[in-house]
Formats: structure tokens, sequence, C-alpha cells
């Protein structure tokens, strides 16, 4: 797949200074969030239009961040800027260790924001987390494969269509999708197309949306279509990784984001030049399937010292300008709607953008890293695909996730 009350505060440039009285801006990015053109290009120009600021940032692994981070805003000697996961906004606000952005939004072009990374950089009504970049998945498909069946991609707008699609895929040798039975994150999108979401909040009381008559429809949706392929039932898409499952067979389909067309080429170079993408479908062909949003917000430790630096610099990377520029050097998706003509000539990326407009977020609630952590959503699909009742496992496995959510922190 993050309203801004910034405490501008006057810097401290003595104890804190890069020389010459220039603030030195601690920035924590994760790895692979830039690449190291793209920083150098970024700190050039940021530090020749605001002079009086260093800029330092330090790249972070993704391993053990949550913890780093959790006690980076716990301390006083907090890095000014931190790149987080969107999902991950909530528990560290929740804390009370951010900055507030909310009366920040409108100047920072908040209307145009995707949802996906917005919504969950809110926490109780308060922005804390600014839209960074956004990756969701696509379909990725074998044009080769897609010419032979007669199936012209393009035509493909609705779910009924895609269906019918890789109905006549799956024939002679092919499978017409890979589909684990475990992506849940793809359940999530057909759940959120037919209207319902794997949790709701009501009354300050969390209540696990699985066995709604939306989620079991789409449960149903997802069955269907992973019939068309020889996707395992028990287990997801990265046991075994299916974009090398996707190289060593004739699969004409895999949900993921489009990196993973690399993937496939690296593992099977014959296929370079025969791999495409198109937006997952929706139920009708003027809205584009709905689509769990990957990516980062960023945040301001409220310990922070240079708040006033910190937020220049978040407008500056967040702003119209950069966003173009960090999208077509990362194939990223910008942080606004307004933003999607800055990938058109990356198919891949393109084809995200489409997406990311129907762009949403698991529950936001600091308690949904739990549910994860134990997901009872892959253990019910499982169920289900191997013919146990839809609407009993449903039922079972949204009353885990009530627990869970409604489970003191």
């Amino acid at each position: 797949m993050s309203t801004l009350l910034v405490s501008c505060s006057s810097s401290d440039s003595t104890s804190d200074s890069a020389g010459g009285g220039r603030t030195a801006l601690d920035v924590w990015l994760m790895r692979d969030s830039v690449s190291d053109a793209f920083q150098k290009e970024f700190e050039a120009g940021f530090e020749k239009a605001h002079p009086d600021i260093d800029v330092r940032i330090q790249i972070q692994e993704w391993e053990g961040i949550g913890e780093k981070v959790t006690a980076a805003l716990a301390g006083n000697d907090a890095p000014d800027v931190i790149e987080v996961g969107n999902t991950q906004v909530a528990q560290y606000a929740q804390s009370g260790g951010l900055t507030d952005f909310t009366d920040k939004v409108p100047e920072l072009g908040g209307e145009s924001w995707l949802k996906g990374l917005a919504e969950p950089g809110a926490y109780d009504g308060r922005q804390y987390g600014i839209p960074y970049y956004a990756a969701n998945r696509v379909v990725i498909y074998r044009a080769d494969l897609f010419q032979k069946a007669g199936v012209d991609a393009a035509s493909i707008r609705t779910r009924d269509q895609w269906i019918a699609a890789t109905e006549k895929l799956d024939r002679a040798g092919t499978q017409g999708i890979y589909l684990p039975g475990q992506n849940w994150y793809a359940l999530a999108g057909f759940i959120w197309d037919e209207g319902g979401d794997l949790a709701v909040e009501s009354g300050g009381t969390w209540k696990g949306g699985l066995d709604s008559p939306e989620a079991l429809r789409a449960m149903a949706f997802y069955r269907r279509l992973q019939a068309l392929g020889k996707g395992p039932k028990d287990s997801d898409e990265a046991q075994p990784p299916q974009a090398e499952v996707m190289a060593k067979g004739r699969i004409a389909q895999i949900i993921a984001a489009p990196g993973g067309a690399a993937v496939v080429t690296q593992n099977n170079p014959a296929l370079e030049g025969k791999l495409g993408f198109f937006p997952i479908p929706g139920k009708t062909p003027d809205t584009p399937g709905a689509v769990f949003t990957g990516g980062s917000d960023l945040v301001v430790p409220a310990a922070a010292r240079h708040q006033s630096e910190a937020y220049t610099f978040i407008e500056e990377l967040t702003g119209d300008a950069w966003q173009k520029k960090l999208a077509a050097a990362m194939s990223y998706v910008p942080n606004k709607t307004t933003l999607a003509g800055a990938v058109s000539a990356d198919p891949g990326a393109a084809a995200m953008a489409v997406g990311a407009a129907n762009g949403h977020a698991t529950p936001n609630t600091p308690q949904w890293a739990a549910v994860e952590a134990r997901n009872p959503i892959k253990d019910y699909m499982t169920a289900v695909l191997t013919g146990r009742d839809a609407r009993s496992e449903a039922a079972k496995a949204s009353r885990t996730i009530t627990t869970t959510l409604n489970s003191a922190s």
C-alpha cells in the first residue's frame, strides 16, 4: 500500500549542526525505497533549494525495523524523518510517539492521495503518516499463450470476462492461472469489490467480516478462479515462489507485483519479451478490481528535534516534482491519483497505477499485526478449497479475528 499538525520548532544548529550553521537532518529510508542514483539526485536538489539543511539519509533493513522504530520513538535521540510501511503507522501512532500532521493535509495535496496510503496513515481521526509511494498486485500474463488461445488481454475488463478468458486458456497442457490457495491479499481485493471488508469497527469494537454475504461471494469467486489451474490449496504465493513456478511451466497468468516478471525471466530467459500486465479486473468495466495497497508513508517522531526541517523534507519528497521522478526511477505508483501518468511508459507500473486508484488497506488498528501473525484467513481459504462448508468456516475464522482485534494490546 497516511493530516498534519506540526509543531514547527526552531532548530538548534549548535550541538547537531553540519557546519556553517547548517542543520543536520537525519532520515531513515528503507532498503530499495530509492536507488543510489535517485538518492544522490534528490539530496543534491533538496540541499540546493534548502542550503541551510544537510540531509543525512540512512538506509534501513526491513528485517527487525519494527523494534528499531519503536525504540527510536521511545528514546530521546530519534531521527527526524522515518519511512514506515503504510499499515504500520497505527501501531506507532498509538504510543503517542508521532507528530500529528492533520492541519497540513490540504497544502500537501491530500485530496488526491491514494486511499490505500492515506487511510492507514491516519489513526483516531488524526493524520500521522504522509503517503510516500505505493505498489500493488496486477495480473502478469504470458502473451504467447494468450495469442495461441486467441485471447486478447486488452479486452479483459470485468471479472466475468477474466473467468471466460482463463477457462479458454486452461487447456492443452496450460494452466489458465496459477493461484495458490492462500493468497489472502487477492481474496481481500475480491471482498472489497463485493462491498465487504476483512473486519469492521463499530463503537470501538471490531468484528471479523469473513462471514458476511459480501465476503462469502468473494470466496466463491476465488474458488472458481483458483480451480482454473494447479495452484496448491494449502500454501501461499511464497511457498513455492510463484514467479519461479511460472518460469518453469506453461502458466498463463499469476497475480503479483510487476517485479515478479523480472523473476520469471531471470529463471527462464526464453520468456524475455513474452510477458505482459493488466490490472486485476473489477465487477464492472468502469472500475478496476480492488487491490491491497502496499507501500510506505513518511512519519516524524514527536521527539525529533528538527520538526520544521522534517516537514520541509516531507513536503519536497512527497511533492509532485519528486514523486514523478521517483515513480520513473523505481517503477512505483506515485502517492496521488493525479500523478498516474508519470508511469505511463512503464507497462507494469501503469497497470499498477490503474489498480491503485481502487486501493485499500487492511483494517486500521494496531492489533491487525496480531491477526496476520496467526492468519486465520489462510486456514479458512484452505478449508473451503478442500471441500469444507464456506459459511461455517468463515464464521469460525471471523470469531478468531474478532477476538484478536479486541484483545488488549
